[in-house]
């Protein structure tokens, strides 16, 4: 039996449509700033589905339910394939097409993006700096303080390996959350121990590789990005005031989960 109360619903309704269709504003009248408006909140979409997926994952980790977790986070694994494929889309508009609408743009630019800074934070790679662009917007302040303070998808890993006694040091278990996260020879060992006995260890072993993923298809996502915006604008200065590709570039060194690399030499 139909329920009377979503018996009205239409495809339009249920979606919010018209709100949603009615969200893209260019400032221009240039063709192509259409298309930039909509791959970017494209993207916001995407990180939405990410943050929501990623807070379930740390979820279930931190209850102890690594196999459950799987599912989320190969999910935002595809999501990120998704983001980065987009950046082809982007790249049909030319640097004379971007030319003809950046000036409208004034300093507003992706780095100021607060849900891509949460999922950073929620992956561990914790940077108070980015708060000062949402002073305006208390709400989204406030998730990524949020975020910031709380620990991370790697806290609640490692504490998942020390609760099954594996040796992670107790001054990373310890360690003020809020703060970057550094490399340590003591995780390095404990991650160690599973990839040596997969069989014993496959839960373990599987979410470690889940995390690879993550942070691969991040870095696979940052590295596109660089090749488009170099592209587009060459060497300029970056809407925002960043150094545009150099600051898009110095990223590509960064890891969420650097034992996770670094044992695979030690293997």
């Amino acid at each position: 039996m139909t329920d009377p109360a979503t018996a009205s619903i239409t495809y339009a309704g249920y979606l919010a449509l018209d709100e949603l269709l009615a969200a893209q504003h260019p400032l221009s009248d240039q063709h192509d700033e259409m298309l930039f408006v909509v791959i970017h909140q494209t993207k916001e979409l995407w990180l939405k589905q990410i943050l929501h997926e990623v807070a379930l994952a740390q979820g279930l980790i931190r209850a102890g339910d690594l196999v459950p977790a799987y599912k989320s986070l190969a999910r935002v694994s595809r999501i990120q394939a998704v983001m980065t494929q987009s950046w082809d889309i982007l790249a049909t508009m030319t640097p004379a097409d971007y030319l003809r609408f950046r000036d409208v743009l004034g300093t507003s630019s992706g780095f100021q993006s607060d849900q891509f800074r949460r999922f950073e934070a929620m992956l561990g790679l914790k940077d108070a700096s980015f708060l000062k662009f949402h002073d305006d917007r208390p709400e989204a302040r406030a998730a990524l303080q949020a975020a910031i303070d709380a620990p991370s998808l790697y806290d609640d890993a490692l504490a998942q390996l020390a609760a099954a006694g594996l040796p992670v040091p107790q001054e990373v278990l310890n360690r003020d959350v809020s703060a970057p996260y550094e490399a340590s020879p003591g995780v390095e060992a404990a991650w160690l121990e599973v990839y040596r006995d997969t069989e014993r260890w496959w839960p373990f072993y599987q979410l470690a590789e889940k995390l690879v993923d993550l942070d691969d298809a991040l870095l696979t996502w940052r590295h596109k990005h660089v090749v488009t915006v170099e592209r587009i604008i060459g060497r300029k200065m970056g809407t925002g005031g960043t150094d545009g590709v150099g600051y898009l570039t110095s990223t590509l060194q960064r890891r969420c989960f650097p034992e996770l690399w670094s044992l695979r030499t030690k293997l």
